[in-house]
């Protein structure tokens, strides 16, 4: 990759789970009623069809990953299991109640924390009774995020009697050094060993977490973690850039300095480098550092231009309205987001109370309806075009001639009313969303809110 292209582009950026990004939310006009309206809406018109996506925050983890930036709860403590639980399911009928008809779930997700810090019997309990008030969508997908040092074949074959039938593992580096400074440690046996379980059990899709740019790491480790990955073929990886964020209040980020991290040129070349090895054994590039075999639904989703992303990341179900149940769990009408408070004991306070637990939201103008849907599209089909009527906004014009920069970079190419992104562009697509982004325009912080692009 070019060392002046880097240096240009590797500037502070989101990374587009969301448009608008949380930041530039109008917390001040939102209301908790304003967002039980546009859910309403939004269930409505979508839930006979295609039904909803549900995401569950399970935050509990037993240490602290100092890579991490989710919102978890430090605990051996396994007695908060069935609290929590009982506190999830309360949230799910006070959505219920607001719903007009029963939910139809299209996609499940458990995501964390850990979700496998809870027993299997617990889980099982708590799926089952999210599932008696339900009904399945046809082709619904369950799935969820599993920990390789706690995940037990009990774990495993609950889960995939109750339909998960996606799992994904967080591998991060196999480097000892490495591990240490994340304090994630697990050797490749433990990955092993789950990821062929679940295959025997019948899971149809395995994914592993791979982190490139994190302290200690070397181009030679990520070689080293990518070719042990080879050697078991998860069906899709998400191999993404380490996030450092460390003034964010409570990611735990503060492990190490910031002279270990790895400078933005290495970093790249580690990313070059392991999508190389990965594309040589017949992984397919899956929009923003997500790769697939083609044998997974990640895969078709990308051919079929069905690719889909929200805050749960890059999916192959595409739903109008996401429900996040759980402390810090964002919501998706569509026409608006709504996350959920942080601290658990609030959390059971306003639930116990019969309150929806939400803090914060957006509901989306007119205006960012238009740009959400570039920025997806660009986010999952690296291109996007102005033809349609409903496609045009005020500040086009403007946008286009900032998008002139990039195209003089031949980062992307211009046809009549469309843009595509090339090959050359994909590594900088988040810069390339950024000229779509007013909002990060009209309201430059004055402080870094997010990390480096490159």
């Amino acid at each position: 990759m070019c060392q002046s292209l880097v240096n240009k582009y590797n500037v502070a950026g989101p990374r587009y789970t969301s448009y608008p990004t949380v930041p530039y939310w109008d917390i001040n006009t939102f209301s908790l009623q304003q967002w039980k309206m546009s859910l309403k809406k939004s269930f409505q018109a979508t839930n006979s069809t295609e039904g909803l996506s549900l995401y569950l925050h399970l935050p509990f983890c037993e240490s602290l990953c100092t890579f991490c930036g989710c919102h978890k709860r430090i605990t051996k403590r396994h007695e908060v299991e069935s609290p929590y639980i009982k506190a999830l399911l309360k949230e799910w009928s006070l959505y219920r109640e607001l719903l007009d008809g029963k939910p139809k779930i299209k996609e499940l997700h458990l995501g964390g924390g850990t979700p496998t810090f809870f027993s299997s019997q617990n889980l099982e309990f708590l799926i089952s009774e999210l599932l008696k008030v339900s009904d399945l969508a046809d082709s619904y997908e369950f799935s969820f995020e599993g920990h390789p040092n706690n995940t037990t074949e009990s774990h495993l074959r609950a889960l995939y009697n109750l339909g998960f039938r996606r799992v994904s593992f967080g591998v991060q580096d196999y480097n000892l050094k490495v591990q240490k400074a994340i304090h994630r440690v697990q050797p490749f046996e433990n990955v092993k060993r789950v990821t062929e379980l679940a295959r025997q059990i019948g899971y149809t899709s395995v994914g592993h977490d791979i982190i490139f740019g994190l302290p200690f790491q070397t181009e030679a480790d990520v070689m080293e973690t990518i070719t042990k990955t080879e050697t078991l073929m998860p069906d899709r990886i998400a191999f993404y850039s380490y996030a450092h964020v460390p003034w964010i209040k409570g990611n735990g980020q503060r492990g190490f300095k910031d002279e270990d991290l790895p400078s933005g040129t290495s970093k790249r070349q580690q990313y070059e480098t392991g999508k190389f090895l990965l594309e040589q054994v017949g992984y397919q590039e899956i929009g923003m550092d997500h790769f697939a075999l083609k044998r997974d639904s990640l895969y078709n989703a990308m051919k079929t231009q069905t690719l889909h992303r929200n805050f749960m990341g890059y999916t192959a179900s595409k739903t109008q309205a996401m429900i996040g149940l759980g402390v810090s769990s964002i919501s998706d009408s569509w026409y608006g987001f709504a996350q959920n408070v942080k601290s658990i004991e609030e959390y059971y306070h306003l639930v116990d109370n019969s309150i929806i637990p939400v803090y914060r939201g957006h509901i989306l103008n007119a205006e960012d309806l238009i740009i959400r849907k570039h920025i997806l599209n660009l986010m999952c089909h690296f291109k996007t075009s102005w033809l349609d009527a409903e496609m045009l906004f005020k500040e086009l014009p403007d946008v286009l001639v900032k998008l002139k920069e990039f195209e003089q970079d031949d980062l992307i190419e211009f046809e009549e009313k469309q843009m595509t992104v090339t090959e050359k562009g994909k590594p900088f697509i988040r810069n390339i969303c950024m000229a779509f982004d007013l909002l990060l325009q009209r309201k430059k912080p004055d402080t870094q809110l997010f990390s480096m692009t490159i």
